[in-house]
C-alpha cells in the first residue's frame, strides 16, 4: 500500500511538470505550418504538419502528446533553416484513435508511409521519450531511409529506465490523467474526443509490457546517433553509457578517431523540463545534424 502511495504522489508530480510545460509552451513563438493534413498508413491515417524549407527532419511526439504540446518551442527555430515534418501518433492529437494493434514497429511503419506520401526519400528523426522508442525501432526497420537519428530522454530496453519508471508504467490508469493537460490538449484537436480512454488504454497497455529492441539491433544501426538525456530524467546512466558503447561511443578519443555519434547530459533536468531547455537542445541538434 505504501508503494502504491509514493507511486501516486510521482504520478502527481509528473503531472505538475507537465503543467509547468504547458505554461512555458503557452508563451512560445507560434508559427503556422505550411501545409498539414493526413497520410495513409497501415489501414489507418497518420496527421502531419510541415514547416520551413531545407533538408527533411522528422519529430515524432511523447506519449500522450500532441505537436505542439511536445515541438511548439523548438520548431520555429528548426524551420529557420529545415523542412520540418511533425507527426501524430496513432490515437494522439489529430490522429484517430484505431482499434488496430498497438507497436512500435508499427508505428515505425507510419513514419515510413508518412514519408512515402510527402515523397521524402530519406530524413533526419527526431524522437522524444516515447517517440524516441519509435525512432530506434524505425532506424532498425529502415535504415536506408535515415540520415541521423537524434534520440531525446528515450531508451530502446526496459530496463533502460530507472525501476521507478517501469514501475509506474505498471500501475498507471486512464482515471490518473482525467483533466490534466494531457487530456486539455487531446480534447483541443482530436477528431473524436469520447475515444480519450480508449486512447489511453491502449497505451498504458503496450507502456506496461517489458519491452527489447536488441542490443544487437542497436549496435548494427550505421546512422550517426545523438542521445539528449537530463542528468535526472529517469534514465538509468549506467544502461545509457552501455548503449552509448553499442553505437560505438565511449572511446578514448586521443587515441583513436572520433565517434560519429554523439552523447549529451544536460544538467538539473527531469524528463519533462529537458524539453523546455529549447537553446541548449537546439544548439546540439543543429552541431549534429549539418
Amino acid at each position: 500500500m505504501e508503494k502504491i502511495s509514493k507511486r501516486g504522489n510521482l504520478i502527481k508530480l509528473l503531472l505538475i511538470a507537465i503543467i509547468m510545460t504547458v505554461a512555458a509552451i503557452s508563451h512560445a513563438q507560434k508559427i503556422k505550418p505550411n501545409e498539414s493534413g493526413y497520410a495513409p498508413a497501415n489501414g489507418t491515417k497518420v496527421y502531419y504538419e510541415v514547416y520551413g524549407e531545407g533538408k527533411p527532419i522528422i519529430l515524432i511526439h511523447g506519449a500522450y502528446y500532441t505537436i505542439d504540446l511536445n515541438w511548439g518551442q523548438l520548431m520555429p527555430e528548426l524551420a529557420k533553416t529545415r523542412k520540418v515534418i511533425a507527426i501524430e501518433l496513432q490515437g494522439h492529437g489529430h490522429t484517430p484513435f484505431s482499434e488496430r494493434k498497438l507497436s512500435r514497429a508499427t508505428l515505425a511503419s507510419d513514419v515510413e508511409k508518412v514519408m512515402d506520401y510527402l515523397k521524402i526519400d530519406s530524413a533526419d528523426i527526431v524522437g522524444y521519450s516515447f517517440g524516441g522508442q519509435v525512432a530506434y525501432q524505425f532506424a532498425i526497420q529502415s535504415p536506408k531511409r535515415l540520415r541521423k537519428l537524434v534520440i531525446i530522454s528515450s531508451v530502446y530496453k526496459s530496463e533502460g529506465w530507472v525501476p521507478e519508471v517501469t514501475g509506474i508504467f505498471k500501475i498507471m490508469k486512464p482515471e490518473f490523467l482525467a483533466n490534466s493537460p494531457l487530456q486539455a490538449a487531446y480534447d483541443a484537436v482530436a477528431p473524436d474526443k469520447t475515444k480519450w480512454n480508449k486512447f489511453l488504454e491502449q497505451m498504458m497497455a503496450l507502456a506496461g509490457e517489458p519491452f527489447n529492441l536488441g542490443d544487437d539491433n542497436i549496435a548494427k544501426i550505421t546512422a550517426p546517433v545523438l542521445i539528449i538525456s537530463g542528468d535526472n530524467d529517469g534514465m538509468d546512466k549506467i544502461e545509457l553509457a552501455k548503449t552509448y558503447k553499442l553505437l560505438g561511443g565511449g572511446v578514448a578519443a586521443d587515441l583513436q578517431a572520433m565517434p560519429k555519434s554523439h552523447l549529451v547530459i544536460i544538467p538539473n533536468q527531469s524528463h519533462v523540463s529537458l524539453m523546455n531547455q529549447t537553446k541548449e537542445i537546439f544548439g546540439y541538434l543543429d552541431s549534429f545534424l549539418q
